[in-house]
């Protein structure tokens, strides 16, 4: 088995140790350095380089983004962050995420048996996807496993969808790599652009300060979704972390429902999710995109959206940080087209 060679920078020694207990119990991931600030990091990496950075972003002598911004000049390397569930953390983190970084954890905060149990296996994961990342595209025993909850058991599956209409709906679903796609995305489309649904996986605290981020970018808007925000043109609404979004139609107009709900695909949101409310509500008023990110969460939903008529892609692999979820959507035939990133804005206005 190939092991992932993790490095730990964060200034908590607490932290440092519980994130190297946790990893360590994973037989592919290996923990061969850990440091309290980046200054400490650079004399290691001197020595050592490993696959995978897991960093902190608020720490002495240099903070994390300088840090990051020097590691992608002289070597790109595929960091984590790892963030507290805080206003500031989650404004610092996003930061990080647009200097190249390819995902963002929670820090425990219930301590290590807590942690463990909770987000041991997010941790894990969020680092094997770091080390799946197209390295081109930066910068520009076992822990039991949760049950896959398959989303039949909670969300009904979609029945015929209503007739075509002038309304017009795309959802996008991404992970790994996202952030940054989506910006490439939504800071590419004009003012008169579609309604747009999106699920980023991300932590709770973070998608609300993501979205605030892309809105000072873009000409569209972007805002987290609240429960029973209407979907219109010029608008893109970003589901919140750690809660489900769902696409509804009342009379002609189409809103979305935030609710709780268990982990789908291990995840929540799920892309999965909105694609099937998708295609139950929107049919052929939709289009489908699927987007970098690592693991398999959307591909069912997508192909349930080209079942009931709707437009569907998946980016292409190389413009993809982690051909994962797109990968999974095309071996199921879920994708109509592949397309690279950069024509993404395209369809949508089109």
């Amino acid at each position: 088995m190939k092991q992932i060679t993790v490095m730990l920078v964060d200034d908590s020694a607490v932290v440092r140790q519980v994130l190297q207990s946790v990893l360590e119990r994973e037989p592919d991931i290996s923990v061969i350095a850990t440091a309290s600030d980046p200054l400490f990091a650079l004399e290691k990496l001197k020595k050592v380089w490993p696959d995978v950075l897991v960093l902190d972003v608020e720490m002495p002598r240099m903070d994390g983004i300088t840090f990051l911004q020097k590691i992608m000049a002289e070597r790109p390397t595929p960091v984590v962050i790892c963030s507290s569930l805080t206003t500031r953390g989650a404004e610092t983190s996003l930061q990080a995420m647009a200097a190249g970084a390819v995902s963002i954890i929670t820090k425990p905060t219930m301590g290590l048996k807590g942690f463990l149990q909770e987000s041991a296996h997010e941790l894990a994961m969020a680092v094997r996807g770091a080390a799946m990342a197209n390295l081109k595209r930066l910068g520009k025993p076992p822990l039991t496993v949760p049950p896959k909850i398959d989303m039949d058991g909670w969300l009904p599956a979609p029945s015929q969808a209503m007739a075509q209409t002038t309304e017009r709906i795309v959802a996008l679903g991404t992970s790994t790599g996202g952030t940054q796609a989506l910006e490439r995305v939504l800071t590419a489309l004009p003012r008169v652009s579609p309604g747009i649904v999106i699920v980023q996986h991300m932590p709770e605290k973070f998608t609300a300060a993501f979205a605030a981020r892309l809105n000072g970018l873009c000409q569209i808007e972007v805002r987290e979704a609240c429960h029973n925000d209407r979907v219109i043109p010029g608008l893109a609404l970003i589901a919140p972390g750690g809660k489900h979004m769902l696409l509804k139609r009342s009379g002609a107009y189409y809103h979305v429902d935030v609710m709780d709900g268990p982990l789908i695909n291990r995840h929540r949101p799920s892309v999965d999710v909105l694609f099937r409310s998708v295609a139950k509500h929107a049919g052929k008023n939709a289009t489908g995109i699927i987007m970098t990110g690592m693991g398999d969460d959307g591909a069912r939903g997508l192909k349930e959206m080209l079942d009931a008529g709707a437009m569907t892609y998946a980016q292409d692999e190389a413009s993809c940080v982690v051909f994962g979820m797109p990968k999974e959507a095309i071996k199921l035939g879920a994708a109509r087209h592949t397309v690279p990133l950069d024509q993404i804005h395209q369809l949508i206005v089109s």
